[in-house]
């Protein structure tokens, strides 16, 4: 059986790859859905990973196991390529949406993934105002 793509967010990746409070949603999410990502997030996964270690929630075990888990995940995933396009979305969305430069990218970049048309596909992410926009941009949040 193959899973249903869904469009994912490193916030909703890094829990895979470290023991968080998300771990066992998103171990859950992982289990029904690939994984479908904008070319930035093996750089967003590692700056969380290093931003967790430098916050001492994480040790340099952990740090390093998890770096070696995405690497395993990034294997299985899709990779949206940046464009001209993509760019001009996020600039439309960050007009429409409370979000930061690297969240318009994402939503932009999840949104070239379906074409423009988000009805029925799946955004994943733990972070409140990304969802909200992917919510609000027609995405199914999970």
């Amino acid at each position: 059986m193959s899973l249903l793509p869904a469009f994912w967010d490193s916030s909703a990746l890094i829990p895979l790859c470290v023991q968080q409070n998300q771990t066992e949603r998103a171990t859950a999410l992982f289990a029904d859905h690939g994984v479908v990502v904008w070319w930035s997030t093996p750089i967003e996964i590692v700056s969380g990973l290093t931003r967790l270690l430098r916050m001492r929630e994480i040790g340099p075990d952990d740090f390093q196991a998890g770096k070696q888990l995405a690497q395993i995940i990034a294997r299985t995933w899709r990779l949206v390529e940046p464009s001209e396009q993509i760019a001009h979305q996020a600039r439309v969305l960050l007009e429409l949406y409370p979000l930061s430069a690297a969240d318009a990218a994402q939503l932009a970049a999840a949104l070239e993934w379906c074409e423009g048309n988000p009805k029925g596909d799946v955004f994943l992410t733990f972070d409140q105002r990304l969802r909200e926009a992917a919510g609000l941009a027609g995405f199914t949040l999970e």
